[in-house]
């Protein structure tokens, strides 16, 4: 059994219950912040940023200054894996990451793996572990495999991840050599950003809900479980969030199938539903849509009270259902606070 820890949201995803649910939000650092802002435009692009560690670290802290989070995530990407696998990383202005050579036309085997891509961010996660207040929870993050190689598949990001979804009906046994490959970098990554200072970690599976039951059996829990199984062989303590966004009805098998300590819901997911569709005592998190953030007013004050009373049984964190969005107004995340913490 683990102590309790001054840090309430550590303590929620282990399984506890706090009255006022802890709190942070997902990419609460990044644009919206005039302070990333003005950072960014001194030292340029997203990546040169996040292998920046004296940047990442700033960019990290920026939110919990501003705010008082009750967390705060590591400033990183799920794409420097890939990267590290051999990968060629870069972002293009206004249209986001593009990968190369694509593995829709190459071979994996071709990659010349470039693990010291890695160390800036490792020496990010020691800087802020460093920084951070004694009651804030340090979490670090990673890709999960499925979402990771629809990227390497097609190069970028894609509306359907038919690329991906194609080499993995009619070319499985490359496909799973890929997955297996990302699974491998993926549990050395998480084990080297809890050794470096990381409380627990998530994993984000931003294309879950591209697949149909019996392909996200295969190429989301399986691969999942399968992170998790090895990590907790390495580091029992360290909790795990699952977030297969757009699972939805799948949900209760991802849960029980990958064994994650806790399941991050996206805002298409009615929180009552999955209050009693769940494990009974899995912690979860979220789930408020961004573009009530960005409303405001009684949109948002509606939309928290709904999640709040949805899981006043269960242990839970309160966050969106997906990234803060760029546009989205200062006043309101601090309005957010207030109505989370009820003033």
């Amino acid at each position: 059994m683990t102590a309790p820890s001054p840090k309430k949201l550590l303590n929620v995803l282990r399984g506890d219950q706090e009255a006022i649910p802890p709190m942070w939000l997902m990419r609460q650092a990044g644009r919206y912040l005039p302070e990333y802002r003005e950072l960014r435009a001194q030292k340029g692009g997203f990546l040169e940023l996040a292998y920046d560690s004296e940047a990442a670290t700033e960019i990290t802290i920026q939110p919990i200054r501003r705010f008082g989070f009750d967390a705060a995530i590591l400033f990183s990407d799920i794409l420097v894996i890939p990267h590290a696998m051999g990968q060629d990383l870069w972002f293009e202005t206004g249209e986001g990451p593009r990968l190369a050579p694509r593995l829709a036309q190459s071979a994996l085997e071709d990659f010349i793996p470039a693990p010291e891509r890695l160390r800036p961010v490792l020496d990010t996660v020691r800087k802020v572990s460093d920084s951070l207040p004694p009651e804030t929870t340090f979490l670090g993050f990673a890709g999960s495999p499925w979402t990771v190689a629809t990227y390497m598949v097609h190069g970028q990001g894609s509306k359907d991840q038919s690329e991906a979804r194609r080499m993995a009906h009619v070319e499985p046994e490359r496909f799973s050599a890929l997955v297996e490959a990302i699974i491998t970098a993926t549990v050395d990554y998480l084990a080297g950003q809890i050794e470096a200072g990381v409380d627990a970690v998530q994993l984000f599976d931003s294309w879950a809900g591209s697949l149909s039951p019996a392909q996200f059996e295969k190429w989301v829990i399986v691969p999942n479980a399968e992170i998790v199984r090895r990590l907790k062989a390495r580091h029992p303590d360290a909790p795990i969030i699952g977030f297969p966004k757009g699972a939805g009805g799948k949900l209760a098998a991802y849960a029980e199938g990958t064994g994650v300590d806790a399941l991050g819901l996206d805002e298409t997911v009615d929180p009552h539903w999955a209050n009693r569709e769940l494990p009974r005592d899995l912690p979860v998190q979220g789930n408020l849509d961004p573009l009530a953030l960005i409303a405001g007013g009684s949109d948002l004050t509606s939309a928290v009270d709904n999640i709040l009373s949805a899981f006043t049984d269960r242990p839970h964190v309160f966050n969106l259902g997906h990234g803060i969005l760029p546009d989205t107004p200062i006043e309101h995340v601090q309005k957010l606070l207030t109505l989370v913490r009820k003033g």
